[in-house]
């Protein structure tokens, strides 16, 4: 007779994705997953796989959170370009803000840390930011079509700068002291979309 477990796994898978978060994939051993999802070594394993798959899981979760918030913000009715600038600003803010500053974004994290090295984790980095990319590029395409972004602009290029930028903005608010380094370059950024 199989056993019932006796945890949550979406609630585990989502520990998981906070711990890793917080401390990356090198840092976290398999002890501390244990101690953190509060379940065994062998249920991690039946449930989840290794530490490298219970990693990738996790991050497919950020993922398909993360690109339903981005797809949201960018699709709703009405004018476009807004939307892109309350989304590159939310970036920035949320880069310096004292809650999230220290955990980055965890695509951007991955990349930095695994992308070189790991062709699953960066697999999935890149289609995070295909994806990222793709919603920019549409938003600022249906901008273009609305007359709120110049005929003369690139909205592939322009969307392909975005995502570069907000990934950078990321990773430039994990360290600055200056809040003010992360919403000028935003802002500076954003010019180009006048």
């Amino acid at each position: 007779m199989a056993r019932t477990k006796e945890f949550d796994p979406d609630a585990a898978l989502q520990s998981a994705l906070e711990l890793f978060w917080r401390r990356g994939y090198e840092a976290t051993s398999m002890a501390d997953l244990v101690e953190h999802l509060g379940i065994g070594r062998a249920s991690i394993y039946a449930t989840f796989g290794n530490k490298h798959e219970l990693y990738l899981k996790a991050l497919d979760r950020y993922n398909e959170h993360h690109d339903a918030a981005l797809l949201s913000a960018l699709s709703q009715p009405g004018p476009a370009l807004p939307a892109v600038r309350t989304l590159v600003r939310r970036f920035a803010a949320e880069a310096h803000a004292n809650d999230r500053r220290s955990l980055g974004c965890f695509v951007t994290n991955t990349a930095a840390e695994l992308g070189a090295h790991d062709t699953a984790a960066a697999r999935r980095v890149e289609k995070s930011w295909d994806h990222v990319e793709t919603l920019l590029r549409s938003a600022l395409t249906r901008a273009q079509a609305q007359d709120e972004l110049p005929a003369d602009r690139d909205p592939r290029a322009l969307a392909r700068m975005l995502l570069v930028l907000m990934q950078g903005l990321r990773v430039v608010g994990k360290a600055s002291q200056d809040p003010g380094r992360v919403r000028d370059a935003a802002e500076q950024a954003l010019k180009l979309l006048d």
